[in-house]
């Protein structure tokens, strides 16, 4: 069976769990929180060491033949040009098809958030450098960076280093079988996630002011990824065929919807970029984690939509052009500040843009917070949908890709 079948199987299941389960039940309602945080530590298990072996074997290898740099100014280029697009489409959308006006509270709490950049930059230089790699699998950045210390290093001398490249293939051939268990598995992960979600859903649902903003971003979000995503595709590449990089690309689409947590579907985003879309290591390696750690287009767009809807709600006056266009190029920066927050994303840059705009709105991204799992949930959507086209492109640009028959698809 796919593995995407398996994961809609999963997600069906915890749906009609979810809307079954008294949703009221605080009991209930803290071990679904438990069973979420036990099914996330799940997935990111082995996100880590999977990550780390393989960068350092692709940087190395890049090295060797002249194309990392090449490589990793294609991805950027990609992540710039494509984080512009998306957002620039969402906020379009939002004005064009406005959302009804969010009622008030008459008393809101407010809470600080931040985007952490300060404690990220100590962070990428631990006083241990081996604290890269055991941390809590949240920050994978300082993962990256000594990665390719360490390829660099490996350059040097291939007297010296070539055991050591020996044991590092042999460690990310290994990891990346032990991923691979894993997301065989996540079919029974994936129902605890789904039903919380639900339950979740269900609350927002009989809320009835939010519904506005959620369908348009439930549809605007399907467009996106089903056909906009698809549509670019054909445009830089017009001999590719999209559809089968799509249909490529569904498992993971469940896995971030349903986890909305970018780390959790790390493991099946590098499964399905080789096996699927045939991107290979040297290259799928750099473009996977680089789009998961900087590329956040989906989250950054989400927080803008949710932003305007907010000053509207706010203002009868409406929102000036100059406001709007501050909003898109404020969440444009913020998409490259969010390795820190791979579970909370979409509402961690919407707090941030709400105390970035003022105007006595710092806190009004807390009227959302009733939908903050389905801003996240969206957001992670769109963000891993969002890598796994940009690392086929970008496999294919450097010459790094080769195409896959359907019937092996996993």
């Amino acid at each position: 069976m796919k593995i995407w079948v398996k994961l809609l199987v999963g997600s069906v299941l915890g749906i009609a769990l979810g809307f079954l389960l008294p949703h009221e039940n605080q009991s209930v309602l803290s071990v679904m929180a438990w069973l979420e945080q036990l099914a996330l530590r799940i997935g990111r298990y082995t996100a880590v060491p999977m990550l780390f072996f393989s960068l350092v074997i692709a940087i190395y290898e890049l090295r060797q033949d002249r194309e990392f740099w090449p490589l990793l100014g294609r991805s950027f280029l990609v992540m710039l040009g494509g984080t512009a697009a998306i957002i620039t489409l969402g906020i379009f959308v939002t004005i064009l098809f406005s959302p009804a006006r969010i009622p008030i509270p008459i008393e809101t709490q407010f809470e600080t958030v931040s985007l952490l950049i300060p404690d990220m930059i100590l962070g990428l230089f631990p006083s241990n450098l081996f604290s890269a790699l055991v941390n809590d699998g949240i920050y994978l950045l300082p993962a990256w960076l000594l990665a390719f210390f360490l390829a660099m290093g490996l350059g040097l001398d291939r007297n010296y280093s070539k055991p050591v490249l020996t044991v590092g293939d042999s460690l990310s051939r290994i990891f990346y079988h032990v991923a691979a268990f894993f997301s065989e598995i996540l079919v029974v992960v994936i129902i605890a996630l789904a039903a919380y979600w639900a339950i979740r859903y269900h609350a927002a649902l009989q809320a009835n002011v939010f519904r506005d903003l959620m369908l348009l971003l439930g549809f605007f979000s399907v467009a996106l990824a089903f056909g906009i995503f698809p549509l670019f595709l054909f445009i830089f590449k017009p001999k590719t065929n999209p559809w089968v990089s799509l249909y490529g690309s569904l498992g993971v689409a469940l896995a971030g919807f349903f986890s909305g947590d970018i780390n959790f579907s790390l493991p099946v985003q590098y499964r399905h970029v080789k096996e699927n879309l045939g991107v290979r290591r040297r290259s799928n390696a750099i473009t996977v984690s680089l789009f998961s750690i900087f590329g956040r287009a989906g989250s950054a767009m989400v927080a803008a939509m949710a932003s305007i809807v907010i000053i509207k709600s706010y203002s009868i006056l409406g929102i000036p052009l100059k406001d709007v266009a501050a909003i898109g190029l404020q969440a444009f920066l913020i998409s490259f500040f969010l390795a820190g927050h791979p579970g909370n994303g979409a509402f961690t840059a919407l707090a941030v843009l709400g105390m970035s705009y003022g105007n006595n709105l710092e806190a009004g991204y807390l009227i959302l917070k009733p939908i903050a799992f389905y801003l996240v949930a969206v957001g992670t959507f769109l963000d891993v949908m969002f890598c796994s086209f940009a690392s086929y492109a970008v496999g294919k640009w450097s010459g790094f890709q080769e195409d896959k028959d359907v019937r092996h698809f996993i």
